[in-house]
């Protein structure tokens, strides 16, 4: 057992091996609900988590495009780009439950991370077993590194981290994921779209908690929320807030139109 939350944190971030991974994420989890962890602590978080040998990193644009159809290949492909993005998930949910700790923040924000990180780990295990039901596991395919650059570029600043981690990039997997719900269930693949229906539904919350904490650092300085997220986002994000926009999924997660509405019919920021 790690006797603080950041220790804890940095148990996972520095395990190489995904399963290992999933296993310290979910027990750290349930010892901090179960009060066998209390204290916060301090840390220094790698730059970068700890990652296996496979899968090979590529730039975005070389990674294979996937088809979802009857061919078990593309449905592999899909479900193993997902469970990388879950993978990396991980990380970035213990990363900012350790690397933001000189800030003050309330036991509720921790409390929040810590369910987060614990349902990108369950996450990653329902994508891994689907995986092997299909003959395939994690590490198989190439993948790319776009989610923990953008981690990087805001290492520094928690406002920016949440503008840009939550509220774009996992914002954006709440745009796509109906319609491979839709497509996984065309293809006879149910097993795999109701795994995609559970983690769309969750990552709702995982939205709303980074909107959520946006918006409180936000009054903490007297600033408007939208607007603030809208120059964080010309400031940090490379490439476009490409609609169409899952307005239901985002009002969900209290993310109206009047946070990406400037994006609609225009050119998004680059």
């Amino acid at each position: 057992m790690q006797f603080t939350l950041t220790g804890a944190a940095l148990a996972v971030l520095d395990s190489p091996e995904p399963e290992r991974k999933l296993r310290r994420s979910r027990a750290a989890a349930a010892d901090w609900r179960a009060n066998r962890i209390t204290q916060i602590g301090t840390a220094t978080p790698p730059s970068r988590p700890a990652r296996p040998d496979a899968p090979e990193l590529l730039a975005p644009r070389e990674v294979p495009r996937r088809k979802i159809n009857a061919n078990p290949a593309g449905r592999i492909a899909l479900l193993h780009a997902l469970a990388h993005i879950e993978l990396n998930a991980i990380d970035l949910a213990w990363d900012i439950i350790a690397r933001f700790t000189g800030q003050d923040l309330p036991r509720a924000f921790y409390d929040d991370w810590v369910r987060v990180a614990d349902e990108e780990a369950k996450h990653f295990g329902m994508l891994s077993d689907r995986l092997a039901d299909l003959g395939a596991s994690y590490g198989d395919l190439p993948a790319h590194d776009g989610l923990w650059e953008a981690a990087e570029k805001t290492a520094h600043d928690l406002k920016a981290r949440l503008a840009i981690v939550p509220l774009v990039l996992e914002a954006r997997g709440l745009d796509v994921t109906p319609a491979m719900i839709v497509k996984l269930r065309d293809a006879g693949d149910g097993e795999s779209a109701a795994i995609l229906q559970t983690i769309y539904e969750e990552e709702i919350g995982h939205v709303a908690t980074g909107r959520r904490w946006f918006e409180w650092l936000c009054a903490e300085d007297s600033r408007p929320p939208a607007e603030t997220w809208r120059a964080l986002v010309e400031h940090y994000f490379r490439g476009r807030l490409k609609p169409p926009f899952n307005a239901i999924g985002r009002t969900k997660a209290g993310m109206t139109e009047a946070w990406y509405g400037f994006a609609m019919g225009e050119e998004a920021p680059t």
